[in-house]
């Protein structure tokens, strides 16, 4: 399979910007491509970033990936995953919340001891509205 070409940093960033009124409170939900650009670029960033198959990152209904370096997982549920909704990973992937704060308020699912993804984030840093 050929590999995937590389994420354009200002095609993530405007991606992320897009929906950006949203994740500060600001305005309505994102309509659904807008939505799912930003969740895609910025799970592909990640992927990018982070390259590997031990951990998968699912952020339904959007896109899952794999990442970070270690032993790779092809049958079953993998050992390392973590899933959240659509809105907590962009609040992650652009700082505006923490891996922490996400865990300990239920925010994100993370189980495995490869599954904590905060040396990689934020993926992205837009101004606030």
């Amino acid at each position: 399979m050929a590999g995937r070409r590389a994420v354009d940093p200002g095609e993530v960033r405007a991606a992320v910007a897009a929906v950006g009124p949203w994740l500060d409170d600001g305005g309505a939900q994102p309509a659904r491509p807008a939505l799912a650009a930003a969740i895609r670029l910025s799970l592909r960033t990640l992927e990018q970033i982070a390259p590997g198959n031990s951990v998968e990152v699912r952020v339904p209904p959007f896109a899952a990936v794999q990442c970070v370096a270690g032993p790779r997982h092809t049958r079953g549920t993998p050992p390392n995953v973590v899933e959240t909704d659509p809105r907590t990973w962009l609040l992650l992937a652009t700082g505006r919340l923490t891996w922490a704060d996400a865990v300990e308020d239920g925010r994100l699912t993370a189980s495995g001891t490869r599954s904590d993804l905060s040396s990689w984030l934020p993926l992205v840093r837009i101004d606030a509205a």
